[in-house]
C-alpha cells in the first residue's frame, strides 16, 4: 500500500512537472515584416516573450497587400495547433473567416494595430487610430492657421487602422470652416514606391492649388514625402504624416514634415502576447488594449519620452 502511494505521488510529480515544462506557443502574424514599425511590434512580442517563458512564432507577408499569403499563414498555424494566435489582419473583412476557423479550433486569437469585422476574438491591442488622425488633423489645421487647400492622400483599401486614422483627420478638418479637402479618394497603395507614384501624379494635378497634405501610415508619408522633395515643394507646404522612420523623423529635423503621429509599436507587441498568455492562464483580458499615441514635433523630438518612443531596443531583442 505504501508503495503504491509512493508511486502515485511520484508520477503525480512527474505530471506537475511535465505541465510546468510545456511551453506555450504563440503565432504573431503582423501585417508585413519589412517597415520599421513591425520590428519594433516584434521587438516588443519578444520581450513579453521572454518575461513570460513562452515562444512566439513571427510571420507574416512580405508586402502589406498579400491577404492570400497572410490567410494562408493563419491555416498554417491552425494547423500546427499553436496555443494561441496575435494577428494584425491586412483585411478586416477578409481575415474574418480564418480567424473563426482559429476560434472554433480552441485557438484564442487576439486582434492587434488594425480591426477585425467580428468580435468573436479575445482582445483587440491598438492605437486609438481614429484620435491618433484626429490629432494630425488639428496639427495641421493650426500650422495652416486654419485656412487653405488639403490633400488627403489615404492609404489602402480594406485597412480598417488606416481607415479610422482617414475617419479622424476628417473630423478635425471640420473644426476648420477656412480649409477646403481638394482630395481625399486617392490611394498610396501598399508600398512606398506606389505611395511615390500616386503622390506624384496628385502633385502634378494640385500644383500650386495646395496647401497642405497628410498621409496615414509610414509608407504612405514617405512615399509624399519624396514625391514633394522631388517637386522642390517639401518645406514649402505644411506636411503631416503618420508613424516614424528614421527619414520621416529626419524630414521633421529638417522643416520638411511639420509632424508625425507616433504609435507605441513596442508596446504594442508586448501588449499582444501577454494578453495572449493572460488568456492561456485563465485570467481575464479587456475586450480592447489602447496602447497610446503621441504626436512628435521638432518641439518635442528632443523629449525623454520621444526619445524612448524612436529608439525602441531592436539590438536587444532581435539583435539588429
Amino acid at each position: 500500500m505504501k508503495k503504491a502511494l509512493l508511486l502515485a505521488a511520484v508520477c503525480a510529480a512527474m505530471i506537475g512537472t511535465n505541465v510546468q515544462a510545456k511551453k506555450y506557443k504563440i503565432a504573431v502574424i503582423p501585417k508585413g515584416t519589412t517597415h520599421v514599425f513591425w520590428k519594433t511590434v516584434h521587438a516588443g512580442a519578444v520581450k513579453a516573450a521572454q518575461e513570460n517563458d513562452v515562444e512566439i512564432i513571427w510571420q507574416g507577408p512580405l508586402v502589406e497587400s498579400d491577404r492570400a499569403e497572410q490567410i494562408k499563414i493563419i491555416q498554417n498555424f491552425i494547423s500546427r495547433k499553436v496555443d494561441a494566435i496575435c494577428l494584425a489582419p491586412l483585411d478586416n473583412k477578409a481575415m474574418v473567416r480564418p480567424v473563426k476557423m482559429a476560434v472554433k479550433s480552441k485557438i484564442p486569437v487576439i486582434i492587434f494595430d488594425s480591426s477585425l469585422a467580428w468580435d468573436g476574438y479575445t482582445s483587440f491591442v491598438a492605437t486609438d487610430n481614429f484620435q491618433g488622425g484626429y490629432l494630425c488633423g488639428k496639427l495641421l489645421g493650426k500650422c495652416l492657421d486654419g485656412k487653405g487647400n488639403v490633400i488627403m492622400m489615404r492609404y489602402m483599401v480594406g485597412s480598417a487602422s488606416t481607415d479610422e486614422r482617414e475617419k479622424g483627420f476628417l473630423k478635425a478638418m471640420q473644426e476648420f470652416k477656412g480649409i477646403k479637402l481638394v482630395s481625399t479618394n486617392q490611394y498610396a497603395g501598399a508600398t512606398a514606391v506606389t505611395a511615390q507614384k500616386k503622390a506624384q501624379s496628385l502633385l502634378a494635378r494640385f500644383r500650386n492649388k495646395f496647401d497642405g497634405v497628410y498621409c496615414p501610415n509610414e509608407s504612405s508619408t514617405y512615399g509624399m514625402l519624396r514625391a514633394l522633395e522631388i517637386a522642390k515643394l517639401a518645406g514649402k507646404v505644411k506636411f503631416v504624416g503618420f508613424d516614424t522612420s528614421k527619414p520621416l523623423i529626419d524630414a521633421i529635423k529638417e522643416g520638411k514634415l511639420e509632424g508625425v503621429a507616433a504609435q507605441q509599436a513596442f508596446m504594442m507587441g508586448f501588449k499582444a502576447v501577454e494578453a495572449a498568455v493572460n488568456k492561456l492562464n485563465g485570467k481575464k483580458v479587456p475586450k480592447v488594449i489602447d496602447t497610446g499615441v503621441m504626436i512628435l514635433t521638432k518641439a518635442n523630438l528632443n523629449d525623454k519620452k520621444a526619445q524612448e518612443l524612436l529608439n525602441p531596443p531592436l539590438k536587444k531583442y532581435l539583435n539588429e
